[in-house]
């Protein structure tokens, strides 16, 4: 019998027909590089190896690498040219860093934590999950300048076009572009902070609202995330204060005035997030207290209305014991009497209670 050729997708192994795994797409973790010389592009720029020699060549101008949650072999040339040191790319890579500045050589390295608002319903399906995190690890030298995204959000194609279209701020280095993330960064704090402010004010009208009911496990999911958005902003203060007023050679002094009112933003960000830490720990202790003053009001309603059942509940106690010698047991009028009676007195006091408020 003939050899047949094996399908498509599949190989033989002796007698056995296994199939192939599909191939996976390789994911493109370089997003884009860009020489800049006098402010504008070089449209020729290649790889970032060719472009940061080719600049140092002419002596101006630096290079923008942009790579999004590469891998250390992904990395691997970038890092031996530019000459990046090992445990800072081991933070790049691995991510999850506090933001932070360090400085190596003759270069800085910076943490930025990004932030995104998640709507309600996606939030719900995140596990409530109310404030999505990213980061933006940057290598800032006096010619280049590499940025390392991780997270979905937060790109930087809009930035790096917008910065393009002004040539004159580019001139000034690869400071400028540092700024311009940073302000990027503190804008998205400032957006998220104005989505949780009216979350907040929704949850304070609630809580004080006697005809709603709110669950104390909301508030502190709410908690939970202001917890999560200060871890980004508070560590960010002191490398932009850093940044802002001690003299650095790769920060020009025109520059750092642009530095200056990112922290002015991000220091008032500061301020409503303890505000806003503070509020919740209060409506959580008004919420407790709204729980349990439903309790003593449920207690106080059982308890008049156990009272109320406590009469006939005696009467046709009393009546129903069995001797003979009873008084009112052979009268024809008896009965209805006995329930006149407890009808007058249950309502007397529920009337009393009423009154008393306790129903």
């Amino acid at each position: 019998m003939p050899v047949l050729p094996p399908l498509p997708g599949f190989m033989t192994i002796g007698r056995r027909v296994q199939v192939e795994p599909p191939m996976r797409p390789i994911r493109q973790a370089l997003v884009n590089c860009g020489a800049y010389v006098d402010g504008r592009r070089d449209s020729t720029c290649g790889d970032p190896v060719s472009a940061l020699n080719r600049v140092r060549t002419q002596g101006s101008g630096f290079v923008w690498v942009g790579f999004h949650e590469p891998t250390y072999e992904e990395m691997a040339a970038v890092t031996e040219t530019f000459g990046l040191h090992e445990l800072a790319v081991e933070d790049a890579v691995h991510a999850y860093q506090r933001p932070e500045m360090d400085k190596y050589g003759r270069y800085l390295f910076i943490v930025l934590k990004t932030v995104e608002f998640v709507e309600h319903a996606t939030a719900n399906s995140q596990g409530g999950v109310v404030v999505s995190s990213g980061e933006i690890m940057v290598f800032l030298g006096r010619d280049f300048i590499v940025t390392v995204r991780h997270g979905e959000h937060s790109e930087l194609k809009q930035l790096r076009t917008a910065l393009e279209a002004d040539p004159d701020q580019l001139t000034l280095g690869p400071a400028v572009v540092m700024h311009a993330i940073a302000d990027r960064v503190v804008d998205e704090y400032v957006s998220v902070v104005a989505e949780i402010e009216e979350d907040i004010d929704e949850l304070e009208t609630a809580v004080f609202d006697p005809d709603e009911y709110v669950d104390t496990e909301q508030i502190y999911r709410m908690k939970r995330e202001i917890l999560r958005l200060r871890r980004a902003v508070t560590p960010l203060a002191g490398p932009l204060k850093s940044l802002s007023n001690q003299p650095n050679s790769l920060v020009p002094d025109e520059v750092r005035e642009y530095f200056r009112d990112v922290e002015d933003h991000l220091s008032h960000v500061a301020e409503r997030i303890s505000t806003f830490d503070e509020m919740l720990t209060t409506l959580i202790s008004a919420a407790l207290a709204e729980v349990a003053n439903r309790q003593n009001q449920d207690m106080r309603k059982i308890s008049a209305w156990a009272a109320i059942a406590l009469v006939p509940t005696a009467i046709a106690g009393i009546y129903g014991m069995n001797f003979d010698n009873m008084p009112e047991l052979h009268w024809q009028l008896g009965y209805p009497l006995a329930i006149l009676f407890i009808i007058f007195v249950c309502s007397m006091l529920y009337l009393f209670l009423r009154k008393k408020r306790w129903l």
